[in-house]
């Protein structure tokens, strides 16, 4: 494919789903991530998109929402990996809040294995994903069916949440920074996923590494409301994005890289046989509106030295 081939492709791709990333660029035009990347400087050299951590978004600064059948269809392997790691913080018996996204429905796949769970969730995906999970229960939000995510929206579900509480909601978004937290593109959608932070003890974020840096129009949990980030590794040569993680950690939000291997583990201890892979990303301490969580030290995963020195800290969380 010549390069006016390819680049055109690349400017298709990312109008019709308002965000791709350099991975799903390079499989779809079938070259190298490196290539890719040169294009996308060029389309950017002449006003066609923005460069975003990782991918490519539209111009103009916060980015537009993609429809359900846009997003089931990006960062597939990334949010296949994240829900295998974020089922495996979900315990029996526990009761918890799913929030609406592709990732998240992934997480519900996975939990319905999990005996005696009770899931709360404003989304007909998820809720679909455990229809025939016979160990679990399933509340459903009242509110308004908003097509575009097949989620339930406004006043009615916002009401159904009150009173409510659970150990931990599950939610992802259309962005996530350091400054302004977890983010979506549309009022109603952001509404609701305040009300389920406020029902949920805890926070758990899902959000592959296209996210990281990418600040949308309502934000829906600030920083400090987050406890832990479920990612997966972000590109070596992905600066922004270890930068951003680095930020997130320096803030107190626990982060946990999804491994993509039987040889990953985490920070504290291998994980159980059976559990995927996941490191979990040590923190500068422990989150003071969580008495009893394990304690951490401080590490950088962004680096603070030149490209070759951030590329051997991750080739060696690799080996480990």
């Amino acid at each position: 494919m010549f390069a006016a081939e390819r680049r055109q492709l690349i400017l298709e791709m990312v109008r019709a789903n308002g965000a791709v990333s350099l991975r799903e660029l390079a499989r779809v035009v079938q070259t190298s991530e490196v290539t890719v990347r040169r294009d996308v400087r060029a389309l950017e050299a002449e006003g066609l998109l923005d460069r975003r951590h990782g991918g490519a978004v539209l111009p103009g600064g916060f980015t537009r929402e993609s429809g359900f059948p846009q997003k089931s269809h990006l960062a597939t392997a990334e949010k296949t990996a994240i829900a295998d790691v974020a089922a495996g913080l979900v315990e029996e018996g526990e009761a918890i809040v799913v929030g609406a996204g592709t990732t998240t429905q992934e997480l519900a796949r996975r939990l319905a294995r999990v005996p005696g769970l009770t899931v709360v969730t404003n989304s007909l995906l998820v809720a679909q994903a455990l229809a025939h999970a016979n160990r679990v229960e399933v509340v459903m939000t009242g509110g308004t069916l908003r097509g575009s995510n097949y989620a339930l929206v406004g006043s009615g579900a916002e009401q159904s949440l009150q009173g409510l509480r659970v150990s931990r909601a599950f939610l992802s978004g259309s962005g996530l920074t350091a400054e302004r937290g977890l983010s979506t593109s549309n009022m109603l959608s952001a509404s609701v996923d305040r009300a389920l932070v406020q029902a949920a003890a805890e926070v758990v974020v899902l959000a592959d590494h296209t996210k990281l840096g990418t600040d949308t129009m309502f934000q829906t949990v600030p920083t400090d409301l987050i406890t832990r980030l479920v990612t997966d590794e972000p590109p070596v040569h992905d600066d922004r994005a270890g930068t951003e993680l680095q930020a997130l950690a320096d803030q107190g939000v626990q982060i946990t890289v999804a491994g993509s291997g039987p040889g990953a583990s985490g920070a504290e201890s291998a994980p159980p046989p059976g559990r995927p892979g996941r490191r979990d990303v040590p923190l500068p301490g422990q989150r003071g509106r969580h008495p009893g969580g394990p304690q951490l030290r401080s590490a950088s995963l962004a680096g603070e030295g030149q490209p070759q020195e951030r590329a051997a800290r991750v080739a060696d969380l690799r080996r480990r």
